[in-house]
């Protein structure tokens, strides 16, 4: 086993700490499974040897009953085992799950940028599984059969010394073969993991763009792609089959051999040393007996590189960085209700891609006075969105400073700083809940839902007609990610959501240019009501909808080129005035 082995193993153990009583049990349960193992074999010898003389003996009627406890023994107490375990298994899988999702929850963006929704869902679902399969395969397996080994062993030493020599000749073997699998089976569960995630992603891939599938006749190329990464991971399952599948034929070979040795052998002694029937039988029970568990202890192997494998991808995932831990937190400055009064002064930022990029915001410095609405323009790639996604600390400058209300953004609380920022953009995120839920998303968990507040919220986002027109009002289900209202009615209910949270900055990342006229008419109608009195970023391809900004900003590969108001940038006749006419133009 390998450093990175024994440290994953070595975590999982500190997960069953706080459940060391119930392990107890659980072994305790299992020392009794083994030893009715152990006392089957000695109750043969004097049944053999006494049993069977021609004379009715009354003590041995005691061996059939014995035998009957034995097994009652035996099944409550592998019965008792296995439902502790289970209790300790199912509560460290919760733990692990809680973990991993909680670390999700607060990991930083660009954590979320590098991995695909797929492989997370892979990792908190069903990988963590896995864990089980090591953590109960190795309790039981690793207790309760090697307690049943050594106590068969022990009495096969007690028993005939010699024979039991030449049983324990084959441990060595069997675990040099199981070293020579090992390394094989953990390359091949590497790559099965990996393809277990690219064939979620193709799905997940699938599920969401069916339309455009159908619409382009995709549908053999899709099949094509799942088609060969299924082939593929086909192929390595039948690999770990066949490599896992080796241990235990190989250990029953050696047993096998070892056996007929111990035939011939105890032949020989039967006639030079006096073995009594009922001593041989009871070493043959005992051999065979012991061959059982240690096709299990043989078989763990596979499950416990597999285990590994996914430890090693849940750990990864636990042990990510998140946005703020509670020291920084400790040292920060809260804010209650922001005025909102926003700071950009000389603001750089560059993403953590290949050489030779440029970076996506240069130098940046422009001052936004509460209440002021500002709109930022210009070419796409120009560094719009990331210039918004720094206000919320989605990201942080790689230079200069950004501050609200004179506080450096960095110094205050991430919850504060996020309580005052409501954001509404093209591509709406809804929840497969509610219309009250996803109104109030976030309120929920802390204080509950107002339901008086979400129906002025949907009346100032016009929905007061669909509301009407639900037979469970503002109880309906919208269906994952909104889909059974129409593009307008999803665009206003997120506007309806940032009404209810009434923060005082709003960031409008396009929400208008995917809508048809009437629909922009009512959503414009709503983001009208929303901005009074907020100070509010847009970012609008869309000139006519920002003409009337107290400000606007335009951006062209990363820094700003023009700033003023629609009539000042239009006497400019610079790049805001070419794209107005270029849109008008086409108009």
């Amino acid at each position: 086993m390998n450093a990175e082995d024994r440290v994953a193993l070595t975590r999982l153990v500190q997960y069953l700490r706080p459940h060391a009583a119930l392990i107890v049990g659980a072994i305790l349960s299992m020392a009794l499974v083994a030893g009715s193992e152990t006392a089957i074999p000695a109750l043969m010898k004097p049944l053999l040897d006494r049993g069977f003389t021609g004379q009715l003996n009354d003590k041995l009627w005691q061996v059939p009953a014995f035998l009957v406890g034995l097994a009652i023994i035996r099944s409550f107490a592998q019965f008792f085992s296995n439902y502790l375990l289970t209790r300790v298994i199912t509560e460290v899988l919760l733990k692990l799950r809680e973990q991993m999702f909680n670390r999700l929850l607060r990991a930083k963006t660009d954590f979320f940028q590098k991995n695909s929704a797929s492989s997370l869902i892979n990792a908190v679902v069903f990988e963590v599984n896995n864990v089980l399969s090591i953590m109960g395969g190795m309790l039981i397996s690793l207790v309760r059969d090697s307690l049943t080994v050594v106590g068969l062993i022990a009495y096969l030493i007690y028993l005939n010394w010699q024979l039991t020599l030449l049983v324990l000749i084959i441990f060595p073997i069997i675990a040099f073969i199981m070293g020579r699998i090992n390394r094989r089976l953990r390359s091949l569960n590497r790559q099965q993991q990996t393809l277990t995630s690219d064939l979620a992603y193709i799905v997940e891939e699938t599920a969401g763009g069916h339309k455009i599938i159908k619409v382009h006749g995709g549908e053999d190329y899709e099949m094509q792609r799942f088609m060969e990464k299924a082939n593929r991971l086909r192929e390595f399952g039948l690999k770990s089959a066949i490599a896992g599948g080796l241990n235990q034929p190989i250990t029953q070979l050696i047993a096998s051999m070892a056996l007929s040795v111990v035939l011939v052998v105890a032949l020989m002694q039967s006639a030079t040393e006096g073995v009594t029937v009922g001593g041989f039988a009871a070493f043959i029970t005992a051999m065979m007996l012991v061959i059982s568990p240690l096709k299990h202890l043989a078989d763990i192997n596979q499950p416990l590189q597999r285990g590994l494998t996914a430890a090693e991808m849940i750990f990864a995932l636990i042990d990510q960085t998140i946005e703020e831990d509670d020291s920084r937190q400790l040292g920060a400055t809260p804010l209650n209700k922001a005025r909102g009064e926003i700071q950009f002064s000389h603001v750089s930022f560059s993403y953590e891609q290949e050489e030779g990029r440029q970076d996506a915001l240069k130098q940046v410095d422009f001052h936004i006075q509460p209440g002021e609405i500002v709109a930022f323009v210009g070419p796409s790639g120009g560094g719009k969105s990331t210039l918004v996604n720094l206000l919320p600390r989605f990201f942080s400058p790689t230079q200069g400073s950004i501050t609200l209300d004179g506080i450096p953004l960095e110094e205050l609380l991430l919850t504060d700083l996020r309580r005052q920022i409501a954001f509404v953009s093209q591509d709406v995120v809804l929840f497969n809940d509610s219309i009250a839920a996803n109104v109030a998303y976030g309120s929920a968990a802390t204080g509950g839902i107002d339901r008086g507040r979400v129906i002025e919220a949907l009346e100032a986002a016009n929905l007061s007609a669909l509301i009407r027109e639900l037979p469970e009002g503002i109880d309906s289900l919208i269906g994952d990610n909104g889909n059974r209202l129409s593009g307008g009615q999803r665009q206003r209910l997120a506007i309806a959501r940032a009404i209810y949270k009434n923060a005082p900055i709003l960031i409008l990342d396009e929400a208008t240019s995917a809508l048809d006229s009437e629909s922009e008419r009512q959503v414009q109608d709503a983001l009208e009501r929303l901005m009074s009195g907020r100070t509010t970023l847009v970012i609008a391809h869309r000139l006519s909808t920002i003409e009337h900004a107290n400000r606007i900003i335009v951006l062209e590969h990363g820094k700003v080129i023009e700033n003023g108001t629609h009539a000042e940038l239009i006497a400019h006749n610079g790049m805001y005035a070419n794209l107005h006419r270029l849109q008008f133009a086409n108009a």
